[in-house]
């Protein structure tokens, strides 16, 4: 199974990289969404952990171009918002 991580904050990235080879799943992890776009075009992806709040292009973007693609693949999204609003716009996430 191929796991695509994107965060920006190197120690949240390196640690679920950790967690996910150690259950022996196949990592690729970027610090920023446009390589993580880029893998995706490339590579077959089964899952996502995807920072909404990274600098460049924000993880609730990146789950939209995903779902423009097509790829229905899960997507876990990892957060530090509480707001309802922010929980209610990451589960309805669609293509434009």
């Amino acid at each position: 199974m191929n796991i695509l991580v994107l965060d920006d904050e190197k120690e949240i990235a390196d640690l679920v990289e950790l967690y996910m080879k150690n259950e022996n799943y196949n990592v690729f992890k970027f610090y920023d969404s446009k390589s993580a776009i880029d893998c995706i075009n490339k590579q077959k992806i089964d899952l996502a952990i995807l920072d909404v709040m990274i600098k460049d292009i924000n993880g609730l973007e990146v789950c939209r171009k995903i779902r423009e693609k097509g790829l229905n693949f899960p997507i876990i999204m990892l957060t530090a918002k509480i707001e309802d609003k922010d929980k209610i716009e990451g589960l309805t996430v669609r293509s434009r």
